[in-house]
């Protein structure tokens, strides 16, 4: 863990200059203007992000120590296969860790930060929420400790998938020809931040591409359908990270309050986000049919 921390300190300012830099140079080629109080709040974001890991505890913690006193082998990355297996485990996981952060509220209210800005750059990479660490998203990549890789191999190496998804977040990259079928990439996650119906719940991989292709949730990004980023309901106008943290879980508490039955507290926790018990909410699958993009009658749009 030491070497870990030793790493993302060294990181750390490699990808802030890179954030700043690139914020300079499209304030001064692109007529749309740079929205440098998003920036600061990304800043802000990381900041608060870095005071809370002095909080020791998370809800994965425990558990995954457990899992490790309990694996079925021990597994060394001297081994070439070892390594393979954790780089294609950790792949899958992430998939379905993303996945159900866009398609479960209670891990969406977390996520939902790092969706929250109007623009797609490189300061939004950071922008990642404090609370997710409370969520126990750790929890997806059990597996991998139960195999034989240590929590902090396991941590580590998500740590190196997100580090390798912050140049994902450059919108001026362009496509990266049959890159495209087997990585992900600028183009693949501008699709995944855009809010425009076409584009909605898709592209879900850390470094690889390969899982959206295989289960269904690939979309390519159009010519002819400009990404518009920003959160599904409302594009956030508020630069105070406060509200862009707390707000989710407030919103998520007050529906918990009008619950009527526990089936209800269980839809409003767990369901797609937007889900409503009246089925006026603004789920994905809601905002497609609305848009004339699913039919009334099919499989997709009565899902949620």
């Amino acid at each position: 863990m030491e070497e870990l921390s030793a790493l993302y300190l060294f990181i750390l300012p490699v990808v802030m200059a890179a954030a700043v830099i690139e914020g300079l140079w499209l304030s001064r080629t692109r007529a749309e203007r740079y929205d440098w109080k998003a920036w600061a709040c990304s800043l802000a974001d990381l900041a608060g992000r870095r005071l809370l890991a002095f909080i020791p505890y998370t809800l994965a913690a425990p558990w995954l120590g457990w899992v490790w006193a309990h694996r079925l082998s021990t597994q060394s990355l001297d081994n070439p296969w070892s390594v393979l297996l954790l780089f294609v485990g950790l792949e899958f996981f992430y998939y379905w860790y993303h996945r159900t952060s866009h398609t479960s509220r209670w891990f969406w209210a977390a996520h939902s930060v790092h969706h929250s800005p109007n623009q797609l750059n490189l300061a939004a990479a950071y922008r990642l929420g404090w609370f997710g660490k409370f969520t126990g998203t750790s929890l997806f990549f059990t597996p991998l400790v139960f195999l034989g890789f240590t929590p902090t191999i396991v941590l580590s190496a998500l740590f190196l998938n997100l580090l390798y998804q912050f140049w994902l977040h450059a919108d001026w990259i362009p496509r990266l020809g049959w890159l495209e079928y087997v990585l992900n990439t600028p183009s693949s996650h501008r699709v995944h931040h855009a809010r425009n119906p076409q584009y909605l719940d898709a592209n879900y991989g850390g470094v690889l591409i390969v899982f959206d292709r295989l289960f269904g949730t690939y979309i390519a990004e159009r010519d002819d359908v400009r990404c518009d980023y920003g959160l599904i309901s409302h594009p956030k106008s508020s630069h105070n990270i406060l509200v862009i943290n707390f707000e989710p879980w407030i919103g998520l508490l007050k529906d918990l309050r009008s619950a009527r039955s526990p089936r209800e507290v269980w839809m409003y926790l767990f369901a797609a986000p937007g889900w409503r018990p009246d089925g006026e909410g603004l789920t994905t699958a809601d905002i497609r049919r609305r848009a004339g993009l699913v039919p009334a009658g099919s499989a997709q749009a009565v899902m949620t």
